[in-house]
């Protein structure tokens, strides 16, 4: 068995011509900076960038030897949403009100499938069906490419007549530059 390629650089889609191989990867898969990973002809390559990169289809991993290795989207379980004219954007909302990874595309919303999200949705009129497809979530809400999970806390005071004060615990994302090199 050869030794393991080792990848050290990234071209972005469109950059790049050919690729030797492919690898798929999912949504959390494509946010990379050291991992071994296998190609879809069963090489194994060591990925080994020098900053945390979030990949795309069609962006390849550049090996040592200048050779190509291109990325795919994997398909994963997703809730695909849909609604007619401005319920489209009002359910919208909600998925953002809750802080949810949303990929939007024309006429729908994807997101990961969560059943009280579906459940959720399908009360404020959505029609949810459950699709396989790659998922490639918005990024930041200042366009600055991929968006994480992370802990923090915060606290506000709510908008209600009790006007309370209380500390979240959110999952919640924020954008971080993902550019790379090509």
């Amino acid at each position: 068995m050869p030794p393991p390629e080792i990848a050290t650089r990234v071209a972005r889609a469109g950059t790049w011509n050919e690729a030797v191989d492919t690898v798929t990867l999912d949504y959390e898969s494509r946010f990379l900076r050291r991992r071994r990973v296998e190609t879809d002809r069963g090489a194994t390559v060591i990925i080994d960038l020098p900053e945390t990169l979030s990949l795309a289809e069609g962006d390849a991993l550049i090996l040592k030897s200048g050779a190509h290795i291109g990325v795919h989207a994997a398909g994963e379980p997703l809730l695909e949403v849909r609604a007619e004219g401005s319920e489209l954007a009002r359910l919208a909302w909600h998925i953002g009100n809750r802080h949810t990874p949303a990929e939007i595309l024309p006429g729908r919303i994807r997101l990961r499938r969560d059943h009280v999200m579906a459940s959720m949705l399908a009360q404020l009129g959505a029609h949810v069906a459950e699709v396989e497809a790659p998922f490639s979530p918005e990024g930041g809400a200042y366009g600055l490419g991929r968006t994480h999970r992370h802990h923090h806390d915060h606290s506000h005071t709510d908008g209600n007549a009790t006007g309370h004060s209380h500390s979240h615990d959110e999952g919640h994302a924020h954008g971080h530059d993902t550019a790379g090199a090509d």
